[in-house]
């Protein structure tokens, strides 16, 4: 089935300046405090600056000022509990909802600080929004499954400690979306439908790169080059671990399907495809150009051929935003792995070409977007083709930095509203 235009709201937004140190009260039962610079991040693993400067630097930000931006200012926070479970059982306004930011790849909790402080103000107190902290930095390279499990971990302890939570949503960006996928399936319980024992609401991901990051569209900055196509998957896990062969599709057994593909079903005791459907409302949000760490097919579930050129004016209020389409459930029999698949994966670890793993990304490509497609996808297209800096459309879409990445000011006014729409409907879990 097509899918269909959904209607814009039209509210006004109006973007505020605000102190990165944020006092978040007794309403949410965490409190966010500075961390000074330290040669490794709190849970102890090493920070691996060369690294992280390297693999900054393609995002749009110079070497230097990526160092600098991330590791020099005083704006990193971290979550920590301020209020037993007790007192929030007992306060007046104890929060029913859990709102969970993901942040991607190399990143930390101090990504979402503009984030965190709009949507506060935006949803009010029945929200509790806790910014995930147990991937940070080179952690992010540990693998999609590894992160998965800590986010799981810490949602349970989040959960635990926090009597009064009823229901759950979800914002992630860029590879905390694969993530996020990863944890809501081993939180998923088939039996009650719940995530974590709480009612799941909304997933919302903001250029995730569903599909891998495989191929010219999929990671632009290669720019389709055949000699960098062919060298980026080995190289991958050099530079990004274990995570780098899960993105370009590598990992495991040749025997065996990739761990991407393997996400977009019910795969032995992982519900990855029904946890997503559990959710009353599946949101993605995809950059359509100037974005050179995650294309748009990818970020959008699409087919080369369903990328139809977007409108160039912004949704009235809501800037940068220029199409949103429901796309609804697609009934299949769900991906496969054809042996013949992997006969080509065998090939494109041992002896990558542009030949061999042009054919197998497209094998696994039309199977992943088979798999997903049968959860019934919201998806909004942002284009910051008018922003001062459209080159950092990454980093813009989640304001990393209110000075630097203003421009998706609207984008999180975008979010705030369809968290407060599903807030206020029936719930009407999908269905596969």
């Amino acid at each position: 089935m097509a899918c269909s235009p959904s209607l814009a709201h039209s509210s006004c937004y109006k973007s505020r300046y605000f102190s990165y140190r944020i006092d978040h009260g007794a309403g949410c039962g965490h409190v966010c405090s500075p961390l000074s610079f330290s040669a490794s991040d709190r849970f102890g693993a090493p920070f691996d600056l060369k690294r992280f400067c390297f693999f900054s630097n393609f995002s749009g930000l110079s070497i230097i000022g990526s160092c600098l931006h991330s590791r020099l200012k005083p704006m990193s926070t971290t979550c920590e509990s301020s209020v037993t479970s007790k007192n929030m059982s007992d306060s007046k306004y104890a929060p029913d909802h859990l709102l969970v930011l993901v942040h991607g790849i190399l990143a930390s909790p101090s990504d979402w600080t503009y984030a965190d402080a709009e949507l506060k103000r935006q949803l009010g107190r029945n929200f509790l929004i806790y910014a995930s902290s147990s991937n940070s930095y080179t952690k992010t390279f540990s693998g999609i499954d590894g992160a998965g499990r800590r986010l799981a971990d810490e949602i349970l302890s989040v959960v635990k400690t926090t009597e009064s939570l009823k229901r759950i949503s979800v914002l992630a960006h860029s590879l905390g979306g694969l993530f996020a996928r990863y944890a809501m399936a081993m939180l998923y319980s088939s039996d009650t439908g719940k995530i974590a024992g709480l009612e799941p609401i909304n997933f919302i991901t903001l250029a995730t790169p569903h599909l891998g990051v495989r191929g010219k569209k999929q990671l632009p900055f290669l720019l389709g080059v055949p000699i960098l196509e062919k060298l980026a998957p080995p190289i991958a896990p050099i530079l990004i671990g274990r995570t780098g062969r899960q993105l370009f599709l590598t990992d495991g057994k040749p025997s065996k399907p990739p761990l991407l593909l393997r996400m977009t079903s019910d795969y032995e005791d992982k519900m990855f495809i029904s946890s997503l459907a559990a959710f009353r409302s599946c949101t993605l949000y995809a950059n359509v150009s100037y974005d050179h760490m995650v294309g748009w097919r990818t970020s959008s579930i699409r087919r080369e051929s369903e990328l139809i050129k977007p409108p160039l004016r912004s949704l009235d209020g809501y800037k940068h935003i220029v199409n949103v389409q429901y796309c609804p459930p697609v009934p299949s029999e769900g991906p496969h792995f054809p042996p013949e698949a992997a006969k080509i994966k065998e090939a494109a670890q041992t002896v990558p070409n542009t030949e061999n793993t042009t054919e197998y990304h497209d094998i696994m490509e039309e199977e992943m977007i088979r798999g997903l497609q049968r959860v019934g996808w919201k998806k909004v297209d942002v284009s910051f083709h008018s922003a001062f800096w459209p080159f950092f459309a990454h980093n813009n879409i989640h304001v990393k930095s209110e000075w630097l990445h203003n421009a998706g000011a609207g984008v999180i006014a975008h979010v705030a509203d369809i968290l407060k729409q599903q807030e206020r409907r029936p719930v009407t879990a999908a269905s596969l």
